[in-house]
């Protein structure tokens, strides 16, 4: 259905857009890829919404190696950190922990939508099919793009670029990972580089047979566009961030509204509780009150007193002796005899 695909498109779109405000504050490393990764794959519901399927599933498959490589290069400065995730405390990594940091640098170059990379394959193509059905949806989604870029050199300078500011103590232990972390890194930077390009060469047409192959054609501009706002990304990062002795200065506390809530997830979490939880949760207390408590329960219990109550008035028969016995069996024949002889 056109209508159903362009929803989903649009979908896709704002939470490319909106995860990727929320990890412009955030200070934990692990919530700026985890917000990235939400921005991610708003592309990849864009690119199914707007009928590029294989090029949704490309940029998950791309997605793929260079997030994995970013999330584990994270556990990795995390792990040299001595367990701390807040980037406010760290920078000068990239001397300390030189294969953590330049594989991590080519994650962020991936992402970022750098041509020779793989991201920049996967996305454009999503991109160039958006522009082929909505010239807002490109918009929106070259936007993205520009702020995908920003936000993660905005995390690749605080945590990486100028002095460390760790405590003394920390500063003194930061270490590079075993080679049982850093291997990985390296073949996940590999793949993050290479794996865009299956797509130009013919073999990149393996989703032919089930999709269908289309691609439309776009003018130069329109290419160059979301390569052009990831490069303005990089430099404003840079600009803010890279060229301060301290990267992380301002980011101490939220500095306006927007600063504020971008930093609380624009209290979607909140809204969540507030709207869903609270209520559903309400909802199921009532129906315990009233169908468990009202109706399973009361019947059971009750039913439970009744059986009692017969079966003490029962245990007055059960005596024991046995002439009581014989006497109740003496005086039952005789009962149905009667009775029996009284119908006949």
């Amino acid at each position: 259905s056109p209508d159903a695909l362009t929803i989903v498109a649009w979908f896709g779109a704002a939470t490319a857009l909106f995860a990727a405000t929320i990890g412009f504050a955030q200070t934990d490393i692990k919530k700026v890829l985890a917000y990235s990764t939400v921005s991610q794959l708003g592309y990849m519901v864009l690119g199914v919404g707007v009928g590029a399927y294989g090029a949704g599933v490309f940029h998950l498959m791309t997605h793929a190696f260079f997030k994995a490589l970013l999330f584990l290069g994270a556990g990795s400065v995390i792990h040299g950190m001595h367990e701390e995730q807040d980037i406010r405390k760290m920078g000068g990594l990239l001397k300390r922990m030189p294969v953590t940091g330049w594989t991590f640098l080519i994650g962020c170059v991936a992402i970022a939508g750098v041509p020779g990379l793989s991201g920049h394959y996967s996305k454009d193509l999503i991109l160039e099919e958006a522009y082929g059905k909505s010239i807002l949806l490109y918009l929106v989604g070259t936007l993205g793009a520009g702020m995908t870029a920003f936000y993660m050199f905005r995390l690749f300078f605080v945590t990486f670029w100028k002095e460390t500011r760790a405590s003394h103590e920390v500063t003194h232990h930061i270490h590079e990972s075993p080679w049982t972390m850093t291997v990985p890194l390296v073949i996940l930077a590999v793949l993050s580089i290479g794996g865009g390009w299956s797509f130009v060469f013919p073999v990149g047409q393996w989703l032919e047979p089930i999709f269908g192959g289309h691609h439309p054609h776009v003018p130069a501009f329109i290419q160059f566009m979301p390569t052009i706002m990831g490069f303005l990304g990089i430099a404003l990062a840079h600009l803010m961030y890279g060229r301060k002795t301290n990267p992380a200065e301002g980011m101490e506390e939220p500095v306006d509204a927007w600063h504020k809530g971008a930093l609380n997830k624009w209290y979607i979490d909140e809204i969540y509780d507030a709207a869903i939880v609270r209520p559903m949760a309400a909802l199921a207390d009532g129906f315990w009150k009233l169908i468990d408590v009202k109706v399973i329960d009361a019947t059971v219990n009750d039913t439970a007193q009744v059986t009692g109550m017969f079966g003490g008035d029962l245990r007055l028969w059960q005596t024991g002796n046995v002439q009581n016995y014989a006497m109740s069996f003496l005086i039952g024949a005789m009962a149905i005899f009667g009775l029996g002889y009284y119908l006949w």
